[in-house]
């Protein structure tokens, strides 16, 4: 029998990879492993649009995973503990060694897409 703070710490750790689990979460987070970068640099970085960044980075600051700074006008995010840069190079190798798996895992598929190497979306041949 789990005891009731294990049985917590998985929940915590579960919603933690939660809020990972998200391609435009991660996407922040890799162009932020570079160091701070203001929201524009964000977008331009990442591709995605201002509004959905910003939602994105407010969900990643109040998780605690990225730390505003104000500098005159603007504000520059990066991430807040170094462990979260390691964490993502971690995740690198193990998918150096395991991406064949992962990629082929239909276990966690909600979206049945396939994803190439640059991060962009391909149809399967239902979606052409």
């Amino acid at each position: 029998m789990l005891l009731a703070n294990q049985t917590n710490s998985y929940a915590l750790q579960a919603k933690m990879f939660r809020g990972l689990s998200d391609q435009s979460r991660l996407a922040i987070l890799e162009a932020l492993r570079g160091g701070a970068l203001s929201v524009g640099q964000i977008v331009e970085a990442t591709g995605l649009s201002q509004s959905n960044t910003s939602n994105h980075l407010r969900c990643l600051s109040d998780c605690g995973l990225i730390s505003p700074k104000q500098d005159g006008r603007f504000v520059y995010y990066r991430l807040a503990d170094q462990r979260i840069e390691t964490l993502l190079r971690l995740a690198d190798e193990l998918l150096a060694e395991t991406g064949r798996k992962v990629f082929e895992c239909t276990n966690y598929s909600a979206d049945q897409r396939r994803i190439d190497t640059k991060q962009e979306v391909i149809p399967t041949e239902e979606e052409e």
